[in-house]
């Protein structure tokens, strides 16, 4: 029986949501069962009754909640490994990378050894429940969403051909999903930055009576307006990103929403650079002294973020149209 054959998609779809260590005695005795019930047919056309044997059966992701003897969870047993995955890198990776960050800062500022401690602890805590929190949300709702469009596309009743076109080979790698991974870290550090430069204001203006003023780094009055629909965007693309880890693929209306983030995010901030507007002016020749930012240093760097950003959005739809 070869492997794009209804049964073996079917058993597949089935033991792919199921523990390693049951997947082999399942996969064993459905193919039996459905070998069983299309002779016990007697059809002369074995595809026509193979498929009416399926239908019988029914949608194999309930029938997987059953073999497990468990029911449809939050985050079901074919994502929750990837969930795990995550989850382990995000808290033994990234959060000690991003709490080693902020104390630094505050060793830079000064501070005292309380107020390290301190720092630390609320840095932990804050950043631990959003890398949990965000992820969860976004592998919940690709669990919810994973098979409706098949659903809906077939109506209410399950049926054979909402089955992927082949089966997929469990130990190859997934690089776009590994590329997402990168792009939602990428794109929440930056989300990150801009956000914590305005609250921390890091740069240190010293003046000629050897005061020191905190300033932002980006020009304050784009928070009257258009480092909104950036900031926006870049959470969008976070979550999307983070939906493609967990669902596995893009689709046509994720990439949809992921057109629109980029939307959000490149248009305005290539505006902003054109018109000179990203850094503040203070900060900027306080930085240069006496050297002059050349105007071709905006242009460029939006034309890049335009075409980096079409780039991706490319990518996408192409992703959802050869998953």
């Amino acid at each position: 029986m070869s492997k794009s054959s209804l049964t073996e998609r079917y058993v597949h779809e089935v033991i792919r949501r199921l523990p390693a260590e049951q997947r082999g005695d399942i996969a064993e005795e459905l193919r039996v069962t459905i070998a069983d019930m299309v002779e016990a047919r007697g059809a002369a056309d074995s595809s026509t009754a193979e498929r009416e044997v399926l239908v019988e059966m029914g949608d194999p992701v309930p029938l997987a909640a059953r073999f497990a003897d468990r029911p449809l969870a939050l985050i079901g047993p074919e994502l929750y490994p990837r969930y795990l995955r995550l989850m382990k890198l995000l808290l033994t990776t990234v959060l000690p990378l991003v709490v080693a960050l902020f104390v630094a800062l505050d060793v830079v500022d000064g501070k005292s050894l309380r107020q390290l401690v301190f720092t630390a602890a609320m840095v932990t805590v804050t950043a631990a429940s959003q890398m949990i929190a965000w992820p969860t949300v976004a592998f919940a709702v690709a669990q919810r969403t994973r098979y409706r469009n098949a659903t809906l596309v077939g109506g209410d009743t399950w049926a054979p051909e909402d089955l992927p076109d082949e089966v997929s080979d469990p130990h190859q790698t997934d690089r776009s999903g590994y590329f997402a991974f990168g792009s939602a870290m990428w794109s929440a550090l930056l989300l990150g930055v801009i956000v914590w430069q305005h609250i921390a204001m890091p740069y240190r203006l010293h003046g000629a009576d050897g005061s020191v003023r905190h300033m932002q780094v980006l020009e304050p009055s784009l928070w009257n307006g258009w480092i909104w629909p950036v900031v926006i965007g870049l959470g969008v693309l976070v979550a999307l990103d983070l939906i493609r880890v967990a669902a596995g693929n893009w689709t046509p209306l994720r990439a949809g929403w992921y057109a629109l983030g980029h939307v959000l995010f490149a248009l305005p901030l290539a505006w902003i650079l054109y018109q000179h507007m990203l850094f503040d002016p203070i900060v900027l020749d306080d930085f240069n002294g006496s050297l002059h930012t050349p105007d071709a240093f905006y242009t460029l760097t939006g034309a890049v973020i335009l075409l980096s950003s079409g780039q991706q959005v490319f990518q996408r739809f192409r992703d959802a149209r050869h998953p």
